[in-house]
């Protein structure tokens, strides 16, 4: 039953995919063939020689307008048949712009848990502290992690550092919340009878409290890992230099509307291997009855 529902899924997904690249071609054919052959302005050229990038004749009407399967096709094979090439600061394989920002997530992302996950085990375990840092959790957790970017360049003064921060701060407050959840809502029948048998509080916090709080503290992981990859992208359109979001930016500047599209495409490809990732780690410590 499950396999079939799954064969099921699994073509429906096929031809929602295919209904969408229909249309995509049927929208985008009137204009490939209405493109004029006209060469990039000078401002473009002056522009393209300035970041680094070469100076071809494509034609304005075709950068402009939205490409079509054909050249979405073309863009992949590009960037996938060399994606870790490096030929300057505004030149770099889709890989290696990957690399930069899984980079800064992973280090952000790893500060956030050492900080909230034991934090969220002392909350969780203490009514009082709990109640004593409620307050600070509710005027902090709203605040857009963007938000704390100035802050972050003006006292770090570094690019990749300030990326790195804004990481730890969107990641910290889904950790330290599940985690505080988990912990409190753990049976206290089995509290009780580890306390009967004289178990040590840091013996019952590991084999008691963690393994009936594992599958809420990684709920929370990985809605924090979602929010650190969608907040990425954005934190490295304002500080640039390198990053997937950085390449977004600066193909968009360079009016290259089918790379745009291939890193958006990447983007979401790699948040939905990140999450299944955690899903599949839930999945592993959560009890079946």
């Amino acid at each position: 039953m499950h396999r079939s529902l799954n064969f099921r899924a699994g073509l429906l997904s096929l031809l929602l995919l295919g209904c969408l690249l229909g249309l995509w071609h049927l929208t985008t054919l009137g204009g490939s063939q209405a493109a004029a052959p006209a060469a990039m302005t000078p401002e473009q050229v002056e522009y393209a020689k300035l970041m680094g990038k070469p100076v071809d004749a494509t034609p304005v009407a075709a950068k402009s307008g939205f490409p079509t399967l054909a050249q979405m096709g073309r863009t992949v094979v590009h960037h996938l048949s060399e994606p870790f090439y490096d030929r300057g600061p505004n030149d770099k394989g889709i890989g290696l712009q990957l690399a930069y920002s899984l980079g800064r997530v992973g280090v952000g992302y790893l500060l956030a848990a050492l900080v909230a996950i034991p934090l969220g085990f002392v909350i969780g375990m203490s009514p009082l502290i709990y109640k004593a840092l409620d307050p600070f959790i509710q005027v902090l957790k709203p605040i857009s992690p963007l938000a704390w970017m100035p802050l972050a360049l003006y006292t770090i003064k570094d690019s990749a550092a300030s990326g790195i921060f804004v990481i730890f701060i969107c990641s910290l407050w889904p950790m330290l919340i599940n985690t505080a959840f988990g912990v409190a809502g753990v049976r206290r029948e089995w509290l009780n009878v580890a306390r009967t048998l004289e178990v040590s509080p840091l013996r019952r916090a590991f084999e008691v409290i963690l393994p009936a709080a594992a599958p809420t503290i990684l709920t929370g992981m990985r809605i924090s890992m979602g929010i650190a990859w969608l907040v990425i992208v954005a934190a490295e359109m304002l500080v640039g230099g390198t990053g997937i979001g950085y390449f977004v930016w600066n193909e968009w500047n360079n009016l290259s509307l089918p790379n745009v599209i291939f890193a958006i495409l990447v983007i979401g490809l790699v948040g939905m291997a990140l999450d299944l990732l955690f899903a599949r780690a839930q999945k592993a410590v959560t009890y079946v009855d």
